[in-house]
């Protein structure tokens, strides 16, 4: 049985607060801004192909400066060891959030939560992807395809989703402030993320999609 699966069953049709992430950030100044604007996570990007990808010094002082009760989520896709291991020595992530082909052992090893994503375009069935990691705190449904990065801008088809999903489901992929309201509306997620729909230039976070991002979430949720 999944880890807490009495606690996580039916869990995302009964939030009611959606929780974000906003993901690729790059500088302190951008970290503070989606602290204040209310996300509930960041995320830093150490897969050195991705053009969100920060260094490990930026990383520390983002990870010194964020207020409380803002987590830091750091991104790997099928990363080597030993950058994984400079990243926890050096940034001292909450919670490790892997993209690529990593097995349960090797996302285990670190003594620390993680996320796994579930590449949708590619998956055919969540639930069983799903069950090869019953130790993950979460699972990112992005619409990307196996072996390929995140954060195309480009959505997947939400009844996709399989109505028995049983686990604490992290929604992205294609996600702006035009979309999400209905996202969250037509798929109750634990938690949304996202990266370049709130870019106006390519790995660049733009402060008003920013803004309006979060408003929309807050916005939906006391609707519901």
């Amino acid at each position: 049985m999944h880890r807490g699966e009495n606690i996580f069953m039916n869990l995302n049709n009964s939030v009611t607060r959606t929780r974000i992430k906003i993901c690729g950030l790059k500088s302190v100044q951008d970290a503070l801004l989606v602290s204040h604007c209310g996300a509930d996570s960041i995320g830093l990007v150490f897969h050195r192909k991705s053009p969100r990808f920060v260094e490990l010094e930026m990383a520390a002082q983002i990870r010194e400066q964020i207020p409380a009760f803002v987590t830091v989520t750091a991104l790997f896709m099928d990363d080597s060891s030993e950058l994984i291991k400079q990243v926890i020595e050096q940034v001292k992530p909450d919670c490790l959030q892997f993209h690529g082909n990593e097995t349960v052992e090797s996302c285990e090893r670190w003594s620390l939560p993680y996320i796994k994503a579930i590449p949708m375009g590619s998956v055919s069935d969540a639930n069983d992807y799903a069950r090869a990691y019953p130790t993950a705190q979460g699972f990112l449904l992005d619409s990307n395809v196996t072996g390929r990065q995140g954060g195309s801008g480009d959505t997947f088809d939400w009844s996709k989703i399989p109505s028995t999903f049983q686990y604490p489901l992290i929604l992205a992929g294609g996600l702006n402030p035009q979309n999400v309201a209905e996202a969250v509306s037509q798929v109750h997620p634990w938690a949304v993320d996202v990266s370049s729909g709130v870019e106006k230039l390519k790995a660049v976070k733009d402060p008003d999609l920013i803004r309006q991002f979060c408003k929309e979430v807050f916005r939906v949720d006391c609707q519901q």
